[in-house]
């Protein structure tokens, strides 16, 4: 733990009003996927008004990663806090109507609401917030400080002809850019929405095409010939894939948790030409993937179902395609950040932060591969509901202050 008289010099310069301002400001600036423009702009003129040396990074026409940093005074270690720009939605959807789901910030009994604050525009702000205290408190450290605020992190995917563009270039688009064109760190927070909680180890993500194929025929001439629609297949099919599912619950369990695999869309046949029998029909899986299991194994066990049924329905064209392979993160309960966060959490509330691992993934992914120690701690409200994203301002207040002991647990002080 810090010294108490240091520990509150640092936090006497977080500024709540400073946070709650910030949080409006990126709120109020959309960026789904593919229109992370204006909140790289907004993020670069925050850096450059704290001081620190600024690196724009076009990663591709209109989609930047904005990187600040803070060199220490010595040779300690450095440490990156990372944060997408792109929301979760684009604040346009018909059937998300809670006030969170849009792009205009609302505060009600101490909780802001409003797209991206959750996931994860708070991360960003208490970032922000806590080096901004580091700089006004005259702590001279020793490591550099980084706050990389990234492009393309949702959970998106271009697939085929139809679903092509930037705004289905996600999954660590940015972050595969940055560190390959940017200081590699020896350690790294996502602020990722935790509630507060350190999450040592998420599952990775693998995304699976299973298609039927069957004659493209005329309702008038396919008498007797139902059951080659390829859709009637798909239903066959799945209740195969259905039974792999539940064997997947157990052969993939990590931390507490099952195996999940969900079916995330199904597509067959021609909407403005029902009196066809359509040519194919596909189904569209999320496995996930525990991070003790190489995804290569989980493409081989993919396989050995497609090869199973191909065997049982050898006529019906039974084809399968990985388009995403994310794997999963974790990281050591011993290492030194998590012990520095841990460390921080109990000195700002007074109890030990809960651990834990979680099934959806983040830029973990991406960071450890490159040898980079990553850990998620962030801000949160728990799941969200139909009214949206939100944060309670007391929990981003607290954050920042985690956030900002942490910077001097890990980077040192001269």
């Amino acid at each position: 733990m810090l010294d108490p008289g240091l520990s509150e010099r640092i936090l006497s310069h977080i500024d709540k009003d400073a946070i709650l301002q910030m949080s409006k400001d990126v709120i109020s600036i959309p960026s789904p996927t593919g229109e992370e423009l204006e909140m790289g702009r907004y993020m670069q003129s925050t850096f450059q008004e704290m001081g620190l040396s600024v690196s724009w990074q076009e990663v591709e026409q209109g989609r930047p990663n904005v990187l600040g940093l803070l060199e220490g005074q010595g040779e300690g270690k450095s440490l990156m806090f990372n944060g997408h720009m792109d929301t979760s939605y684009t604040g346009r959807e018909p059937h998300l109507t809670g006030i969170g789901f849009k792009p205009h910030p609302v505060i009600r009994e101490g909780v802001i609401y409003g797209l991206g604050i959750y996931n994860m525009k708070g991360a960003l702000v208490c970032y922000t917030q806590a080096l901004k205290a580091v700089l006004s408190s005259g702590l001279r450290l020793q490591g550099d400080v980084m706050i990389a605020a990234v492009t393309g992190e949702i959970e998106k995917s271009q697939w085929g002809e139809e679903y092509s563009g930037k705004q289905y270039r996600g999954y660590g688009k940015g972050s595969h850019h940055l560190v390959v064109h940017s200081p590699t760190p020896d350690m790294c927070i996502l602020g990722e929405p935790t509630d507060m909680k350190i999450v040592l180890g998420h599952y990775g993500s693998m995304w699976v095409r299973i298609s039927t194929a069957g004659p493209y025929m005329h309702t008038g001439f396919s008498s007797g010939r139902q059951r080659e629609n390829s859709i009637r297949r798909m239903h066959k099919v799945l209740d195969r894939i259905i039974e792999w599912i539940e064997a997947w619950k157990e052969k993939a369990a990590y931390g507490g948790h099952q195996g999940v695999v969900n079916l995330g869309g199904i597509n067959g046949g021609h909407a403005w030409r029902a009196t066809r029998m359509p040519e194919r029909t596909d189904l569209y899986m999320d496995v996930r993937v525990p991070p003790a299991l190489p995804m290569a194994q989980a493409r081989r066990e993919v396989r050995s179902l497609v090869r199973n049924l191909q065997e049982r329905y050898p006529d019906w064209g039974i084809e399968y395609e990985v388009y995403v392979s994310a794997p999963g993160a974790e990281i050591s309960r011993r290492h030194e950040m998590v012990q520095a966060i841990d460390a921080a959490h109990s000195q700002v509330l007074g109890q030990p932060p809960e651990y834990g691992t979680v099934i959806w993934s983040s830029d973990a992914s991406v960071l450890t591969r490159y040898g980079i120690e990553t850990v998620n701690y962030g801000p949160s409200s728990g799941v969200r509901k139909a009214d949206g994203e939100k944060v309670p301002i007391d929990v981003m207040l607290n954050t920042t202050r985690v956030y900002a002991l942490t910077i001097a647990h890990v980077c040192g002080m001269e």
